[in-house]
């Protein structure tokens, strides 16, 4: 039994294919399946129910890859360890990012990382904070942006700047005549995302109540809620970072009275051995992103 073999058995339970599990381990999949065969004959049970249309753990397969996640696991982290006691700022970084911070923070950050740390490959994952979280203590991912208060006991969070939400409106809006907008004027047609993202539950907290439409549009995707602004659907708050993106659907935007905002936090395990590479990030995200958040604040950015 190798740790080789446990992961080709996790990819097949993972996927529930054994063509995509070998097209992921990088391997034929006549190969996959014989080392499979191996490590079943090995420990005298069988892993998975095959058939034509699919590819099932059994009951005792199910106990056994319980067991050889935590063996890679254990293995990954000896690794990782034995990497950062060489280099922490070389290789993969497995990076979690929100929906709403992805499309905008990304790339004004990403070239200046890979000039200030050429050696570290940072791999983004773009997804809702509840799936990065889980991904983060399952090992998944190294550390993830996130705009939640997230610190836990296995976890914590490094702040790394505020960004301020700007009112969206319709360019008609009778609004757009004020020069600051209070977060409660915008309650009454105001849209927001669907559950899940964190934006959603944000938005209609600072402006105290949800309008009618709050829960009638549902969008999967900050540019569809922009989008039905522009059209003139209602109203919305959105992250300063995307007031470029907002203003070139025709939207109209205003800073709030309040200056309500979010805090973007970098999060990771605090067992995470590569904590240099975490603190550089840190860093270099705090520097770079320092004058948008203030100019978002203005409504300038």
């Amino acid at each position: 039994m190798n740790l080789r073999d446990l992961r080709y058995a996790l990819a097949v339970a993972e996927h529930r294919h054994f063509g995509r599990a070998a097209e992921l381990c990088h391997i034929s999949q006549p190969t996959l399946s014989t080392q499979l065969r191996k490590l079943e004959e090995e420990l005298g049970v069988v892993l998975f129910e095959r058939t034509n249309k699919s590819v099932v753990p059994t009951a005792a397969g199910e106990a056994l890859l319980a067991h050889a996640r935590t063996a890679i696991d254990a293995a990954d982290a000896m690794l990782a360890l034995a990497q950062a006691s060489r280099d922490p700022l070389r290789g993969r970084l497995r990076l979690g990012v929100i929906p709403t911070l992805a499309p905008y923070l990304l790339p004004l950050v990403f070239g200046p990382l890979r000039d200030a740390l050429p050696d570290l490959v940072i791999e983004p994952w773009e997804d809702m904070t509840h799936a990065l979280l889980e991904r983060l203590r399952s090992h998944d991912l190294d550390a993830a942006l996130l705009a939640t208060d997230s610190e836990t006991p296995d976890l914590e969070s490094q702040d790394l700047f505020t960004e301020p939400f700007l009112a969206a409106l319709p360019p008609d809006h009778k609004l757009t005549q004020q020069d600051r907008i209070h977060e409660e004027d915008l309650a009454p047609d105001i849209l927001v995302l669907a559950d899940g993202h964190c934006l959603r539950d944000q938005a209609l907290a600072a402006c105290g109540q949800a309008g009618p439409h709050a829960g009638a549009l549902r969008a999967a995707s900050l540019s569809t809620l922009m989008n039905m602004v522009a059209a003139g659907y209602g109203t919305t708050l959105i992250p300063g970072l995307a007031a470029g993106t907002a203003r070139d659907t025709g939207i109209t935007l205003r800073p709030l009275h309040g200056n309500t905002g979010r805090q973007i936090r970098l999060v990771a395990r605090t067992t995470f051995p590569r904590r240099a590479a975490i603190h550089a990030i840190a860093t270099l995200i705090r520097s770079r992103l320092a004058p948008f958040a203030t100019g978002a604040a203005e409504g300038v950015v």
